[in-house]
């Protein structure tokens, strides 16, 4: 059975007796059924009765329910309420716009707003680069999505999308001081996404492209970097691909290993796998073979996507052309961006003394993390209940605040690989260790380095 997480947080109102054995009873069925009591609260007290808050984790919104019902099959024990933790963070949005400028007088009315704003129009006007400057440009990200590749819920639409990207732009804010704010477009046209986002881009200084399916998101991202003067960043493929690089760069410390020599296995070619093997390959990473549906991308393989062309022309040098299970025989590094329970330890077990396994699939993974490290060096995936969480909230809010701060116009794989490596070096080597290869999410030091470097890079092109 999975764990209680954080992600189904609840709080019961129970009315009990007035009693301390009554009270305990309540706790221990709670317990019983499996949840985890967080906290418990007297929301009020009569001389008959009490009411009672219990807050719990649960595993999911069906074991929310079964706790209720063991709660109600006591005796003298009734749930007057239930309320959803989550649910209750999300009510009005997770986000909001705020002042940074006083507006108690009417000299202040007048220097904000109007007359004294028409001075900075015109301003504006005669020059157009002090829009970075004057207004809120300086600062200010659009996370952009049309709802078609939600996390692990697919095609959602972009007003379900909405919370997803509300929670991406309070990532910004408090990781990077990066304002931005949700674009949740309501078409999957490729060429009307491209001109919205062209039409809204005067407002802002960089656009997050997010959840949007392949192939499309290529020819999006392609479009705009070349069409527009602000940076564009598609997190999906990008983000990924710098946190595995930071992550992978000291794993192999880890297992004394070099880039150059290992051998990657890399299972999923859609907009992550193409951008992580790009980036492994920038960094010196000479051995990869990828793997789609249907086995290892190799020479004379008939395709018209020039994603899996530039992949099928720069790896598997080798011409390997079996299935994943038999490319991970002697393999050293295996990256899964693809899809949950492909692989079981005894396929990781068949790899080479000292593996590397990042089965990043969420939010179940390509293989158990358990299993994997009963033969595996180190481990790592995209979830913050296992240890070595790739995260791109490690990645995003210091890029942006670096490209923001410089008036960066693009975005070049030199930037993205330095930041890389400056997330790598958050972690010392007296830190280092094989369940400890990458800085957790809550490392304020990683966005000022990953900052620092980007500002680095775009300043000087060294």
């Amino acid at each position: 059975m999975s764990q209680p997480s954080p992600s189904y947080t609840i709080t019961l109102r129970v009315e009990v007796a007035a009693s301390q054995r009554a009270t305990s009873t309540v706790v221990n069925a709670v317990t019983d059924a499996g949840a985890e009591v967080m906290g418990v609260d007297i929301a009020h007290s009569t001389s008959h009765g009490l009411v009672m808050d219990i807050t719990c984790d649960t595993v999911d919104a069906g074991h929310g329910e079964r706790v209720v019902d063991a709660i109600n099959a006591l005796e003298g024990a009734h749930v007057l309420k239930m309320s959803d933790s989550t649910f209750l963070m999300h009510l009005g949005g997770k986000i909001e716009v705020t002042a940074k400028v006083p507006l108690k007088t009417r000299r202040d009315l007048s220097r904000a707003y109007t007359p004294g704003v028409a001075r900075v129009c015109l301003a504006i006007a005669e020059h157009p680069e002090d829009a970075r400057r004057l207004t809120i440009k300086r600062n200010t990200v659009a996370v952009v999505t049309d709802g078609t590749a939600v996390l692990g819920l697919g095609d959602i639409g972009p007003a379900a999308a909405l919370p997803v990207m509300e929670g991406k732009a309070a990532l910004f804010k408090e990781f990077g001081g990066v304002d931005a704010w949700p674009v949740c477009l309501d078409t999957k046209d490729t060429e009307e996404i491209i001109r919205i986002v062209k039409a809204i881009a005067p407002v802002y200084g960089g656009v997050n492209l997010e959840d949007i399916s392949a192939p499309r998101c290529f020819e999006i991202e392609a479009r705009l970097r070349e069409e527009l003067d602000i940076p564009v960043f598609h997190d999906d493929q990008h983000g990924t691909a710098i946190v595995v690089l930071a992550a992978l760069i000291n794993a192999l410390k880890v297992v004394g290993k070099k880039l150059d020599e290992v051998r990657i296995v890399v299972s999923g070619v859609g907009a992550a796998g193409n951008a992580i093997i790009r980036l492994l390959t920038a960094q010196g990473a000479r051995y990869i073979v990828a793997f789609g549906r249907e086995g290892a991308l190799h020479a004379g393989e008939p395709t018209d996507d020039p994603h899996r062309g530039w992949i099928v022309a720069n790896t598997n040098a080798g011409g390997f052309a079996g299935s994943l299970q038999e490319g991970l025989k002697g393999a050293d590094v295996f990256i899964g961006v693809s899809a949950g329970d492909i692989l079981t330890g005894e396929d990781v077990a068949q790899m080479a003394d000292g593996a590397i396994v990042f089965a990043l699939a969420n939010p179940t993974p390509e293989v158990d993390p358990r299993a994997a490290a009963q033969t595996a060096a180190v481990v790592a995936t995209g979830r913050s209940d296992h240890p070595n969480q790739i995260n791109n909230v490690l990645a995003f809010p210091g890029l942006f605040r670096g490209l923001l701060d410089t008036g960066a116009t693009d975005i070049t794989t030199e930037m993205l690989r330095v930041a890389a490596v400056a997330i790598a070096d958050v972690v010392s080597p007296e830190e280092l260790n094989s369940a400890y290869i990458i800085p957790g999410v809550f490392d304020h030091r990683v966005a000022e380095a990953v900052a620092d470097a980007v500002r680095e890079q775009a300043r000087t092109g060294s």
